[in-house]
């Protein structure tokens, strides 16, 4: 099924550099062209094949890190984006399926096709009359100094919802539900929910979230100031600067997909993130 492959890693982690290298070697004796992204290409010294992120048209990209590895690989490769082996190297690694010590036999499920398909939506957002690039996780609109208030007007449709004083704006997906959103207040969806959910930062009112359905067009108009910076996924960044600054957000036409071997949501919800389990005892 796959004829060639993309490995992403974090080039900071040398652990992460030495399984690139032993999962390129291993794949390449598969028979499947293998690109290395162009950051690695001072850390291994063997001839690979290197390419951009931007440039990485693979059937199969395989990242080696944490959650910013993933967001930074689908804001960046081609669309539409090809699926998503993600090993995890990271501190939580909550969108990842396999630890390093599985990361052969993962692979060779995934050569196999022993694996399931898991689509993630994304956002498609608009600053005043530029396209930027989709979120999979969220969007966030907030001012490009710090200790300075965002007065913003929020609309569902063409229609005003309410006007809001805080830090920053966000709009999360399903999947970034479980990320800044949460962090910041937000509820977790769960991924059968069809919805995103606007999140204020440190908010003046007592708003919290609101959940709008997935076909929903969110505008959100700067009062003021009249800079403000947008970040897709805390990976790309973009300054709009009007009389008043407008973002807005739809759902994309693009997906993210990820290659599990199990659904394990709630599973990765338990153990990375907000439950903990007793045990057994009480």
């Amino acid at each position: 099924m796959f004829q060639s492959a993309g490995i992403v890693a974090r080039y900071d982690k040398r652990n992460a550099i030495k399984l690139a290298k032993d999962l390129g070697g291993y794949i390449e004796k598969k028979g499947l062209k293998v690109y290395i992204e162009e950051t690695l290409k001072e850390k291994m010294k063997k001839g690979w094949n290197f390419r951009s992120l931007e440039d990485m048209k693979t059937d199969l990209i395989i990242t080696i890190g944490g959650d910013g590895t993933i967001l930074r690989t689908c804001v960046a490769v081609p669309k539409p984006e090809p699926p998503i082996l993600a090993i995890n190297m990271g501190v939580r690694g909550f969108l990842t399926e396999v630890t390093p010590k599985d990361a052969h036999t993962a692979v060779e499920r995934c050569l196999k096709g022993d694996y399931v398909m898991e689509r993630c939506a994304k956002l498609s957002i608009k600053a005043g009359d530029t396209i930027i690039p989709d979120a999979l996780n969220e969007v966030l609109i907030a001012v490009d100094e710090p200790v300075k208030l965002l007065y913003a007007r929020v609309s569902k449709n063409g229609e005003h919802v309410l006007d809001c004083q805080a830090d920053g704006l966000m709009v999360a997906t399903q999947t970034g539900s479980t990320g800044y959103s949460l962090s910041a207040g937000g509820p977790v969806l769960d991924p059968n929910v069809d919805a995103f959910v606007f999140t204020p930062i440190c908010s003046l009112s007592v708003l919290r979230s609101i959940v709008f359905p997935s076909n929903s067009k969110i505008t959100i108009s700067v009062l003021r100031p009249k800079r403000v910076m947008i970040v897709v996924d805390g990976a790309y960044r973009h300054i709009l600067e009007s009389e008043t600054p407008c973002v807005t957000v739809t759902r994309s036409n693009n997906w993210t997909t990820f290659i599990r071997f199990r659904e394990n949501f709630y599973n990765r919800l338990r153990s990375r993130l907000i439950f903990r389990g007793f045990g057994g005892k009480i």
